[in-house]
């Protein structure tokens, strides 16, 4: 399996996340060909690591699909 250091990530949380525990994902966009994303409720907990490219496309059809 693959590490990656995340120690520099910079993580940015979901605008859909909100105060009273709602869909709460960070994203770190600052990581060289990959993107990796966190459930902001547990910051030490395990984090999804997908590369750039399927990331872009996923958010690309999330936002055609859901205007």
């Amino acid at each position: 399996m693959r590490t990656y250091d995340l120690s520099n990530a910079r993580w940015q949380k979901s605008s859909y996340s909100n105060a009273s525990g709602g869909e709460c994902v960070e994203v770190a966009r600052n990581v060289p060909a990959i993107v990796p994303v966190r459930d902001s409720k547990q910051t030490d907990g395990p984090v999804l690591i997908f590369p750039a490219e399927s990331w872009t496309a996923f958010v690309t059809e999330t936002r055609t699909a859901h205007p």
